[in-house]
């Protein structure tokens, strides 16, 4: 089940990380192509590892854990590293801070949710937020390598910005939908 294609994929975007973050020091403006590029790549790997996975009906409990975990820790690692060589500007590690803590809130939430066999299907919105945060990771990543005309940074700060808020909304969701249960719990 581990040799799995669609589990081999998603292991591929833990595996890249150490990759994608020791591209940071490579000289030139490889420092910025070569990070974007490995996530650009990890991304593509999240579509297909669920696509295969589905058309070739191996879906397994496995991948449902690891698919969703690969995501964040590169989504985590990718923001803090980019806050460490200072691509992401003092004020928008707000929004880059809130989306840490909402992952681990999420995170925190389904696992308690599926002990009580409770799915928490994900929003359209909270896929919106997914974009937006993609999309500034990807202008991040570039930053001082794009064209000079083009403020890569600002554009990054600005989407890092939008997903913030759409973090916090779509976690207040999920949170409303988990406390549902939770109080329940509570009054019985």
């Amino acid at each position: 089940m581990l040799l799995r294609l669609p589990n081999l994929l998603t292991l591929s975007r833990i595996a890249v990380i150490p990759l994608l973050l020791a591209s940071f020091y490579l000289p030139g403006e490889a420092s910025s192509w070569v990070p974007l590029g490995l996530f650009v790549a990890a991304g593509i790997t999240d579509f297909f590892d669920g696509y295969l996975a589905r058309r070739n009906k191996q879906t397994s409990n496995l991948g449902r854990f690891l698919d969703p975990v690969a995501d964040k820790v590169l989504v985590a690692a990718t923001l803090l590293f980019l806050v460490g060589v200072g691509r992401i500007s003092d004020w928008s590690m707000i929004p880059a801070v809130i989306i840490l803590c909402r992952e681990i809130m999420v995170s925190g939430l389904r696992e308690f949710l599926a002990e009580l066999r409770i799915g928490m299907p994900v929003s359209k919105l909270a896929k919106w937020k997914t974009a937006a945060q993609i999309f500034a990771l990807c202008f991040l990543l570039v930053g001082p390598a794009g064209p000079a005309e083009f403020n890569a940074l600002l554009v990054g700060d600005i989407l890092l910005w939008i997903a913030g808020l759409l973090t916090v909304w779509t976690g207040y969701d999920y949170l409303r939908l988990g406390l549902k249960h939770m109080l329940v719990e509570e009054d019985t």
